[in-house]
């Protein structure tokens, strides 16, 4: 534990209002409500309020002062009695305890002493009435991920997630959700340090690579092949999709890159959420093997129907 004063950060000379005032502020900063991404937060939250301890409490403050405790308020080694090497107690040195959800801890056992619901009372929901008790803040909470299947993103389904602190739990997946949506596990965080409901798992949810259909929100993205007649000529071709597969339409003199929308088809309607489209890019690819008779056509073709489909890009 480092100087309490040093931990605050005003000088020895401060007074009881300049200390409170430096906690207030590094307990706003480093609460771990506040900072649910920075695991170094609880550990400065945690170090500032050990310092208030100290600090805030007139009596702990002056034995501090004096060399009568350390800087976590345990009394100072203060020699030998005759040669059995046994620790003292400083005659004047008392027990503390530190509870924040107490009204009356947090000074020596049977006195008032520092209050530190007084600094919480603040940014915590207001002030203390006569007769209430305040809730003590929650736990921190815990982040995690899971990823799942397209097809269990859309009909729901349940998975293992490990969290930051090592444990393994089972999370239901709804039906419907989207990449990137977060779960959240009520009491599965960390507990409080100072006695309050324990934190949340926020487990994130990611949908796996699919070999077809790629994942936008809760549209689908496909790309379709067509033959080089299809393209020129039109027609209804084959579209899969997760209900199984549809005809689609072709209008003659289809480019490649074009885009056609099938409503209704990417991920199912979820509560007030619709259900998404399917974008089917089209890509024309050619047959795997150029025989003669194809050449010698597109050869004919090219002699007397010249175009320029990169003129845009000169």
């Amino acid at each position: 534990m480092r100087d309490p004063y040093t931990v605050l950060g005003v000088p020895k000379s401060a007074d009881a209002d300049e200390i409170k005032k430096a906690y207030r502020r590094l307990a706003k900063k480093f609460h771990p409500d506040q900072n649910k991404t920075d695991p170094k937060a609880q550990e400065k939250f945690s170090e500032a309020s050990s310092a208030y301890e100290i600090l805030g409490d007139e009596k702990k403050r002056g034995q501090f002062d004096r060399g009568e405790i350390d800087a976590e308020g345990k009394p100072r080694f203060q020699g030998f009695d005759g040669f059995g090497g046994g620790r003292r107690r400083h005659p004047g040195a008392q027990e503390y305890e530190f509870n924040f959800s107490g009204g009356g801890a947090g000074g020596p056992r049977g006195g008032a002493g520092f209050d530190p619901s007084d600094i919480f009372s603040d940014f915590f929901g207001g002030g203390r009435g006569r007769g209430r008790t305040r809730a003590a803040p929650k736990g921190e909470d815990l982040q995690g991920s899971v990823t799942v299947s397209l097809l269990e993103a859309v009909k729901g389904g349940s998975a293992r997630v490990a969290l930051a602190n090592g444990r393994t739990l089972e999370v239901k997946i709804p039906a419907g959700i989207e990449e990137g949506k977060q779960i959240r596990l009520k009491g599965q965080g960390n507990p409080s340090p100072m006695g309050g409901e324990p934190g949340d798992a926020l487990v994130t949810v990611r949908i796996a690579k699919h070999p077809h259909f790629r994942v936008e929100g809760r549209d689908l993205r496909l790309d379709l092949p067509i033959t080089v007649y299809e393209a020129v000529l039109g027609g209804k071709v084959q579209v899969p999709t997760l209900g199984g597969a549809v005809e689609m339409t072709l209008p003659p003199g289809t480019n490649s890159g074009r885009t056609l929308r099938l409503r209704g088809k990417g991920l199912p309607a979820v509560g007030t959420a619709a259900a998404g489209d399917l974008l089917v890019t089209l890509r024309v690819t050619l047959p795997e093997k150029i025989d003669p008779e194809f050449e010698g056509l597109m050869r004919k073709w090219a002699s007397v129907n010249t175009y320029d489909p990169r003129k845009d890009m000169a």
